[in-house]
């Protein structure tokens, strides 16, 4: 399957962090190439980033291996229903269609899996009895991309 990208999420007493509402709006790519629609480029932790148009990401599942427990007291992941069809929304728009759409906290135990359309709105809170939490996310696409664009893959 195209467009496999791996990354491990974690959160200790020491890394607290939480994490504002918001989409997922960029892919990693094998390198920079110019191609309609698709922009703005960044580098994170060295790749090359890129924005595609919204029907891409639409086709983008994440799973997520819950290698530790998320209890409510170690800031699960937070999704709105439905928010991914929605398309790609405004940041000023998020508060809007968090209160419309709701929450739902992701609780987890070990050895659980969630899989979500990567678009959906989500967040984290800082975790109020913080514990490790170890999370292996995957995201997977079933298409190519267009004008020589590569997924950057495992």
């Amino acid at each position: 399957m195209p467009g496999r990208a791996r990354r491990a999420v974690r959160k200790t007493a020491a890394t607290n962090w939480s994490l504002a509402w918001h989409q997922d709006r960029t892919i990693a790519v094998a390198e920079r190439r110019e191609v309609e629609g698709f922009g703005p480029w960044s580098i994170k932790n060295g790749m090359q980033h890129v924005a595609p148009p919204i029907d891409i990401l639409a086709g983008i599942v994440t799973l997520r291996a819950h290698l530790d427990a998320v209890p409510a007291t170690n800031a699960p992941l937070l999704v709105a229903p439905g928010s991914h069809r929605r398309g790609r929304i405004a940041e000023s728009e998020v508060p809007r269609v968090v209160a419309e759409c709701g929450s739902v906290a992701c609780l987890a135990g070990r050895g659980d899996v969630w899989l979500y359309a990567t678009p959906i709105l989500h967040a984290s809170e800082a975790a109020s009895q913080p514990r490790r939490r170890r999370v292996l996310q995957v995201d997977f696409a079933a298409v190519g991309l267009p004008g020589g664009l590569r997924w950057l893959g495992v």
